[in-house]
């Protein structure tokens, strides 16, 4: 074949290629949600003349045409595969893959971002406690703190972010976790810890405020498979998790309230747990404000946890030393509308948060 016939064969080629694949674009339906991101997708921007002239239309319409790119998907993982194995990156999209784990690349340490935590939940207690209210802080290192060392990835230096917000929270007494943490307390694949490895961390944070818990659970494995956030994040192919909960007596008895939807919830939620996040099964995810109530109690004993999405699975650990137990997430709710549904009064405080929360706490409401 001589080079003419050649080229022009390579443009016919190439000419088909994009016929199909603008074709493809064309007819395939189009997904609304990715199940693997966990993010709702771009939809086809409406062509107006002010978007048009302002450039804002062919921008937004890049943004769709990525998401709704044909076996996008399938894209995506030969894209990780590549980026990790062929041309050997530590990370993909800023997650990292190391002897079957999947991890986010979490550093520097910013420290002001510590002291605007600081000052949130000084502001709190200035605004609702008083003197007769004992105030605790504990910081949950996220999984990077047990994987970092041994796969060569940057890392902070968790010693001194727990300390560091130790001195700059010195209204709350410090309860140190990290040393009954491990990396299998955490999901291959995704943020969170496990709840049923979590006992031991549950009983020191009790005790430290002193309570006394029953410490009795049977487990239960779910049958389905729980793809983390991670897994999605990194388009990588890891070998999925299973979820496992806690159930006890005290835990079975007890009563939750969600004042954000006025309503009353399981402590699991079986339902979210077949859904596109299973870790929202406990305590049903992401709620501004949520309370426990043990009718089983022996005394009255409050606590209030402020809290992220780590708060969710180890609460009901420690519904057995207290007659109720409310969770605020101020990431969701303004502090100043606590006040109309909590009553502060003899009520124990711990602030409870991930340093994944802590190191960006521009999440946290003022």
């Amino acid at each position: 074949m001589d080079t003419g016939k050649k080229d022009k064969g390579m443009c016919v080629l190439f000419a088909l290629f994009l016929a199909a694949g603008f074709l493809l674009c064309l007819f395939m339906p189009k997904e609304e949600y990715s199940d693997s991101e966990r993010r709702r997708l771009s939809a086809l921007p409406k062509l107006s003349a002010d978007a048009f002239f302002s450039g804002r239309f062919m921008s937004d319409f890049e943004t769709y045409a990525t998401d709704a790119f044909p076996f996008r998907e399938q894209f995506r993982t030969i894209k990780a595969w590549t980026a990790t194995k062929v041309f050997w990156r530590r990370d993909n999209n800023g997650i990292y893959a190391f002897d079957g784990y999947l991890c986010a690349v979490e550093y520097p340490m910013d420290e002001s971002s510590l002291e605007r935590a600081a000052q949130r939940f000084a502001a709190v207690c200035e605004k609702y406690l008083t003197e007769e209210n004992r105030v605790f802080l504990s910081v949950i290192p996220d999984k990077n703190c047990f994987l970092a060392g041994e796969s060569g990835h940057l890392s902070m230096d968790y010693e001194e972010f727990e300390k560091v917000m130790k001195e700059k929270a010195r209204f709350a007494e410090y309860i140190s976790i990290t040393d009954l943490l491990e990396r299998d307390d955490y999901y291959r694949t995704d943020t969170h810890w496990r709840q049923e490895r979590i006992t031991d961390v549950a009983e020191r944070l009790a005790a430290k405020m002193g309570a006394a818990l029953s410490g009795e659970y049977e487990v239960h494995t779910l049958k389905q498979d729980f793809n983390g956030v991670y897994r999605g994040q990194a388009a990588l192919p890891v070998a999925p998790d299973s979820i496992s909960y806690l159930t006890g007596e005290a835990i079975d008895g007890c009563l939750v309230y969600d004042w954000q939807n006025r309503r009353q919830i399981p402590v699991y939620n079986l339902e979210s747990a077949a859904g596109r996040d299973p870790y929202e099964m406990f305590l049903s995810g992401p709620l501004s404000l949520v309370s426990i109530e043990n009718p089983r109690a022996d005394f009255e004993r409050e606590l209030v946890i402020f809290r992220d999405s780590f708060g969710s699975s180890i609460a009901p650990l420690l519904i057995s030393g207290y007659s109720k137990i409310t969770l605020a997430d101020i990431r969701y709710i303004q502090p100043d509308y606590l006040g109309q549904f909590l009553d502060f009064e003899n009520c124990d405080v711990l602030f409870l948060y991930s340093t994944l929360v802590l190191n960006h706490s521009e999440t946290l409401k003022m």
